[in-house]
């Protein structure tokens, strides 16, 4: 098969699409002939040597993908040859063919394409992580998502509303429009506002109950000053940096807040599979019912992942960019 590889560690360029062992399914795994796939930050630190996957696991980039099962292990009860399925992955997707636990694999929702359901596998599971296994996010409650109209950020908001909560965002002004079209109810553009000052402004001084993040050090004192009294704090990434200075915990004790990091691509099988099967539960009836979408800013041919990459990396996109396998 072929696949995209990568020279060195470095820039977009070095990107290049090349032949590559075809992956062969064990015995609960099927294979599947990748129609699409997506680009996650996760892809970007791999390329530039600063996220290996994990140990024996593909070291082809791709985390998440759709297609149709081309064959399957002699234990697959589930499946059969030419299914349209999509999923997540530890690695894998930047390729013709990838392999995947039956049980991780989901059925394209009804009513969305190979591109569409290409970038749903890891922005839902990872919101919906965040929001229901993590935080434990209430109706009624308010929500400060950060890059609201990043892919996370885009399925962050629709998964509150979904829940009865509240959510408020943070976002250059060209990407308010989105996030308010997706349910948000405040947005807040963080390139010339203290969203810190603005939140508590927009509440009355309450603050959230709930902040999702993926800045990290810069962030921090003020994802603690705007939690309410027993607010809880995901942390998903540190794209600002890993280091808060000055930094005062008072807010910790005073208010009772939790504070809480998580990763997903390392989590275990079991783990993954159970986050897969109760997103499937809870989403899939509302993707085919139109309450939830997938928000795809871009399709790139696979040919010009380079492009695509760069494009990321300029933050320029709106929701999920995808990668055409072709």
């Amino acid at each position: 098969m072929h696949a995209i590889l990568i020279e060195s560690f470095g820039g977009p360029e070095q990107m290049y699409i090349d032949e590559w062992p075809k992956p062969h399914p064990g015995a609960h795994e099927i294979l599947v002939k990748v129609e699409a796939t997506a680009l996650n930050r996760a892809d970007i630190l791999q390329r530039e040597g600063k996220y290996p996957p994990p140990e024996g696991e593909s070291t082809i980039m791709g985390l998440e993908m759709a297609g149709t099962v081309e064959s399957m292990g002699q234990r697959v009860t589930k499946w059969k040859p030419g299914d349209a399925v999509c999923g997540l992955l530890a690695g894998g997707g930047y390729a013709e063919y990838a392999v995947i636990h039956e049980d991780m694999a989901l059925p394209v929702p009804k009513g969305l394409s190979f591109t569409e359901a290409a970038g749903l596998p890891e922005v839902f599971l990872t919101a919906f992580q965040a929001l229901r296994w993590l935080a434990r996010l209430q109706e009624g409650e308010r929500i400060l998502i950060h890059a609201g109209a990043s892919g996370v950020g885009t399925a962050a908001i629709q998964l509150a509303n979904t829940m009865g909560a509240h959510a408020v965002v943070t976002a250059s002004a060209a990407k308010h429009a989105i996030c308010k079209e997706l349910g948000a109810v405040h947005a807040i553009d963080y390139t010339n506002q203290d969203f810190e000052a603005a939140v508590m402004e927009y509440t009355h001084e309450k603050g959230v109950d709930v902040v999702v993040d993926f800045i990290g050090g810069p962030y921090f004192q003020r994802n603690l000053n705007v939690l309410a009294m027993e607010g809880r704090l995901v942390m998903l990434a540190f794209l600002g940096g890993v280091y808060a200075e000055p930094l005062n915990l008072g807010p910790i004790l005073r208010k009772r807040l939790q504070v809480m990091g998580s990763t997903l691509r390392a989590r275990s099988l079991d783990y993954k599979i159970r986050l897969s099967q109760d997103l499937y539960r809870y989403a899939w009836p509302l993707f085919e019912q139109g309450k939830l979408r997938p928000v795809i800013d871009t399709i790139f041919d696979w040919k010009e992942a380079s492009k695509a990459h760069q494009y990321m990396e300029d933050n320029r996109n709106q929701g999920k960019v995808i990668l055409k396998v072709s």
